[in-house]
């Protein structure tokens, strides 16, 4: 009968080729696709193949010659609906379907557009007299050289303004909708100003960015509490600051003698400390291990021996220290020069001294860092950056300063540090100089991706302080505000 035509084949042949005929249809099905699916280009390359830009004056030239629309003539051309962007906020606002809370964990900061004469026209005069210059601070240091060490707004800013598809940190995002932020950047770069421009010039320029600053909408609905502030140079900004103390200032420490900030300014619960850029160049683990047993100094200081406040220990362990076996203490600038002459130094040396200087902290903690000798920190009241989220007493010896200037005491105490425990904390500076590096593009675990998460931190404690301003008086009872002093502590030596 015909409609019983396939029950008369072999059953055991049926069996054998039911397998084989599945098989020859998967691998058909394969090749088809292959041959009829879309090449889709790689829109997102990896930066991380790309060696990372670390020297300030060579980041401006890369960020002057792209095609970055910041800081061109047409900058309202700016392309506010890049896919990266997009596809992120509305995972923000949305959620994913595998995860609806994801976009919660990622910080969402509006950067401003200031007027150029804040920003690019800041960075063009440095790169423009970078090279010519002479001019010297007060103190004898080269000027320039001083603000690449404070140069941590330039590189947070150069992050926010990359294009997502460039960028490495996914822990931060640059949104273009006000009501979509978490936080708002203020891209004014006040170390700059303050040491290139004529001082009248530099006021005048402090009161215009006050005055536009402080009338955005979004800095009157705060008061200014979500908006971060760099202002990493003890001088920037001085003259006004005090009207935006509301906001998180990005600081080099919390100096609480009054010097620098005053009483009420500053704190732990809002400000964040970040680190110096370091003078020297980074000494990778090729360069570690290459210089190991070169290292014959036990001691080693470059730089100037007369400072003010807090740094008057210098002259003292000077004093104690200069001519001692295996110590180097030389009087140097951060000039070029001073520079190469500090590099070597500290890569041939076990300990690298640094003591207060004008304020409690000091680019040379970052320097010894990077350079893989172990720093020896003579500043009761530092702050150091990152702390919570780094061990330091595992590649920093901080000592008290009543015991260090007492004659012998110190070297003593270093001397009696054995081996083992110096290759343990060498080890560890390798392992962690990567948190002091600033890069372009930011590389995560790097010091912008520690700054961004110490913020997501406070954000908590900012919203609540902003909701508690809308209907409580800034009495006693609202304590959303640094009271007295610092908050800074004393610390003890390990």
């Amino acid at each position: 009968m015909a409609g019983r035509r396939f029950s008369l084949a072999n059953p055991r042949s049926i069996s054998i080729s039911k397998p084989l005929l599945l098989l020859i249809s998967l691998f058909s099905l394969l090749a088809l696709f292959l041959i009829i699916s879309p090449k889709i280009p790689n829109t997102n390359p990896s930066r991380s193949a790309i060696a990372p830009i670390r020297y300030f004056p060579s980041a401006l030239d890369e960020f002057f010659s792209s095609s970055n629309p910041i800081c061109s003539a047409t900058s309202s051309s700016v392309q506010l609906n890049d896919p990266f962007v997009s596809r992120r906020e509305k995972e923000r606002l949305y959620g994913t379907l595998s995860d609806p809370w994801a976009g919660s964990r990622v910080l969402q900061v509006y950067v401003y557009e200031m007027p150029s004469k804040f920003t690019c026209d800041l960075l063009k005069l440095f790169r423009d007299t970078y090279k010519e210059t002479t001019n010297l601070t007060s103190n004898g240091s080269p000027v320039h050289r001083l603000i690449e060490q404070h140069s941590i707004d330039y590189w947070l800013w150069r992050d926010l303004i990359a294009p997502e598809s460039e960028r490495l940190l996914k822990n931060v995002r640059r949104v273009y909708q006000q009501e979509e932020a978490d936080l708002f950047y203020i891209p004014f770069f006040t170390t700059i100003s303050f040491f290139l421009l004529e001082k009248q010039e530099c006021k005048a320029l402090y009161r215009e960015a006050l005055k536009w600053m402080t009338d955005q909408p979004a800095w009157k609905r705060s008061e200014g509490r979500d908006h971060i502030l760099p202002v990493h140079h003890p001088w920037s900004f001085k003259s006004v600051r005090r009207f935006m103390k509301n906001a998180i200032w990005l600081l080099p420490d919390m100096d609480n003698t009054g010097n620098w900030y005053k009483p009420g300014e500053v704190c732990l619960t809002k400000d964040v400390i970040l680190p110096y850029v370091p003078n020297v160049e980074l000494c990778d683990t090729k360069c570690l291990l290459e210089t190991r047993a070169k290292r014959t100094t036990l001691l080693f200081f470059r730089g100037r021996l007369k400072r003010n406040a807090g740094g008057k220990i210098r002259s003292k362990l000077g004093a104690v220290l200069n001519g001692a076996d295996g110590v180097v203490i030389e009087e140097g600038t951060a000039g070029e020069g001073g520079r190469e002459l500090a590099q070597r130094g500290m890569r041939r040396s076990v300990f690298c001294l640094s003591p207060a200087g004008d304020t409690p902290s000091s680019a040379r903690l970052f320097d010894a860092i990077v350079s893989g000798c172990i720093p020896v920190v003579i500043s009761d009241e530092l702050e150091v950056p990152f702390e919570g989220l780094l061990q330091y007493n595992r590649m920093v010896l901080f000592v008290n300063s009543s015991d260090a200037v007492q004659p012998g005491w110190l070297l003593k105490y270093l001397r009696g540090i054995d081996s083992t425990k110096i290759r343990e904390m060498q080890s560890y500076l390798a392992e962690y100089s990567r948190h002091f590096v600033y890069s372009s593009p930011a590389l995560p675990l790097g010091p912008e991706d520690l700054t961004w998460r110490l913020i997501a931190g406070k954000l908590t404690s900012i919203n609540q302080c902003i909701a508690r301003s809308t209907h409580m008086e800034q009495g006693p009872r609202f304590e959303c505000s640094c009271k007295g002093g610092n908050n800074t502590r004393v610390r003890s030596s390990i």
